[in-house]
């Protein structure tokens, strides 16, 4: 039988539309996965770039209130921008309007960037890699994340989203917090706090990852599930998984340990639509990693080719796609399922037009045997 398949979203604004579509855009494709049978609905967090889901525990709510047995949850909440205590108390007056139905993902992204941004560039080469495949898994060289984290712009929108002169603690210690909170034995200082609501929720959180650091390391120690992003970091994911399985430690949530991967794909009816369709997803990465920031889902009818240097900077990305008719994703997603032991994997697909984009999730539902 196979493992269980979700989704993660970003509420996508696609070119020529707006953000209030993207969110409409989005509950419909979740009240449709409750109906194929994926087993979770997972929003990640990003801020101004022309993706809609900038606030995971709003829109949570939305598709909590549309649907009626789908899991949903953040993927994940950036720590680096809020605080342990909003988490919980966010999330715990979710879980009493949905019991049981919410999702505590986190991630320490925000963090991470920022500690980026404050290295110096290193004038030191790293050495070459190569490109690899195990068992039907490729795994692509890194790419360099550095200089774009190091982006002025980035700089200035990250500072905004917190208070000024605000620091963040440690991720682990931010971890440990919404532990102690959801648990009832947070005591900052010596002081008994009570998340209200929060406290006692059954709510565990889940820790996203996209490489073999702190955030795998987090996860393990705490006996916590582990979600590991071959959809942004292929080159690293599955080192990652080692990362946490070494590091886990049995808890009061889990005996043993849980992994998640994710994948970026693109589905269709026949392979030459498929492929078609997601032509333009190595424009929008490029605007990511090249440019200001995710821009409008470009139309693939309208987008001239890239160019070799493009290329390069998008190559791990657009290689690492799933992209095929049901047989070829699904097998691909086997792989990858076979190559890491995972429990669990994650999908998120993007199109221009979201009628592809509900026939993308609609065939690997059926093609996975979901119910």
């Amino acid at each position: 039988m196979n493992v269980p398949l979700s989704i993660l979203d970003l509420a996508p604004i696609s070119a020529g539309s707006d953000a209030a579509t993207a969110l409409h855009n989005t509950v419909d494709l979740a009240q449709r996965a409750e109906q194929w049978g994926f087993r979770r609905y997972w929003i990640a967090e990003h801020h101004f770039v022309a993706v809609a889901s900038s606030s995971p525990a709003v829109l949570i709510g939305q598709i909590a209130a549309a649907t009626q047995t789908i899991r949903v949850g953040a993927a994940a909440v950036q720590l680096g921008h809020t605080t342990a205590v909003a988490v919980v108390e966010s999330f715990g007056m979710l879980d009493a309007f949905h019991p049981g139905r919410i999702d505590l993902g986190v991630g320490r992204s925000g963090q991470r960037r920022r500690e980026a941004a404050k290295q110096p560039p290193s004038d030191t080469p790293k050495p070459p890699q190569e490109w690899r495949e195990i068992d039907g898994v490729v795994v692509p060289p890194s790419f360099d994340l550095g200089a774009l984290l190091r982006n002025p712009r980035l700089k200035v929108r990250m500072a905004v989203l917190q208070q000024p002169e605000a620091v963040p603690p440690d991720f682990g210690d931010q971890v440990g917090d919404i532990l102690a909170m959801l648990n009832g034995t947070y005591a900052p200082e010596g002081v008994e706090s009570h998340a209200v609501p929060g406290e006692r929720a059954p709510l565990s959180p889940w820790v996203f990852g996209s490489s073999k650091g702190q955030s795998a390391q987090v996860a393990g120690a705490n006996g916590l599930p582990f979600v590991a992003s071959y959809h942004i970091t292929p080159a690293t994911a599955l080192e990652a998984v080692d990362a946490y399985r070494a590091a886990f430690q049995p808890s009061d949530t889990l005996r043993e340990p849980y992994v998640v991967l994710s994948a970026d794909i693109v589905v269709a009816d026949d392979s030459d639509t498929a492929r078609r369709l997601a032509s333009s997803y190595g424009h929008w990465v490029y605007s990511i990693r090249a440019g200001d920031g995710a821009v409008p889902y470009p139309d693939p009818d309208s987008v001239p080719p890239l160019t070799a240097e493009q290329l390069a900077v998008v190559e791990d990305r657009t290689k690492t796609q799933f992209v095929g008719d049901p047989d070829e994703v699904a097998h691909r997603l086997d792989a990858l399922q076979r190559v890491t032991d995972a429990d669990e994997l994650v999908v998120t697909s993007v199109t221009h037009r979201h009628e592809d984009r509900l026939r993308s999730h609609e065939l690997i539902a059926k093609q996975w045997g979901l119910q």
